[in-house]
């Protein structure tokens, strides 16, 4: 079986100031602002850990069903690649097509990605070894949970590609905010903007929630921020 290798080209940008104050919600309400819809996974993509928060660029993999193993050949070899090959600030996403067959994601690949000072996984397929990923507090999403093994039932087939993964077009570096509420990308071509736009909202949102424990009606501060 041939597969293929995309190796980046030039190093991802560093994650945005500021990261750590965005959310899943304020994301996807500025790119909305923009007209950019579609950005948002399909909603059956869950974290493992509710409190975990994950903003990270993404390096991505694209699998495909298969039934059985090459003799001779190792079906992890670009799994192994991609992961040895991440770095912090960076998320393995994993495009598996709504595959029910595959589980790319477990405790050693969770382990190996920690250790690398990288951000998790986020994949449409399914993860297993849970309890071991919940104990490294590495945020992970995924599409269930499974105990497959992907060998002999999915392979992956090139990295650092755009891939389509959850409903969403994922392109390396795009940047890939999740929470409990879900996951947002935010393209790089329009990240400048929707950054902007996401922080200035988060800051009228803080004002709004002084306001409102201050006793303050919704009306009022609605019209005065027009954030709800």
């Amino acid at each position: 079986m041939n597969i293929a290798h995309n190796p980046q080209q030039t190093k991802l940008p560093a994650l945005p100031e500021r990261w750590e104050l965005l959310f899943a919600a304020v994301v996807s309400d500025a790119l909305d602002e923009f007209g950019i819809a579609n950005q948002v996974m399909e909603p059956t993509i869950r974290p493992l850990d509710d409190d975990l928060m994950l903003c990270a660029r993404a390096r991505t993999g694209v699998y495909m069903e298969v039934p059985y193993v090459t003799e001779g050949e190792n079906p992890y070899e670009l799994e192994i690649k991609l992961i040895d090959d991440l770095c912090p600030g960076e998320v393995a996403v994993f495009a598996c097509g709504g595959s029910k067959r595959i589980a790319p994601w477990g405790g050693l690949l969770s382990t190996a990605t920690k250790s690398r000072g990288a951000s998790g996984c986020v994949t449409d397929g399914f993860v297993r070894d849970i309890k071991e990923i919940r104990r490294l507090k590495l945020p992970v999403f995924a599409g269930g949970i499974a105990p497959l093994d992907s060998k002999g039932r999915g392979q992956i087939m090139t990295i650092d590609v755009p891939v389509i993964c959850a409903g969403v077009r994922v392109c390396p570096g795009d940047l890939v905010i999740g929470d409990a509420d879900g996951l947002v990308v935010i393209p790089q071509q329009h990240e400048a903007k929707v950054l902007e736009k996401a922080f200035e909202k988060i800051d009228d949102e803080n004002r709004s929630i002084k306001e409102l424990r201050a006793g303050g009606y919704l009306r009022d501060v609605y019209a005065k921020y027009g954030v709800l």
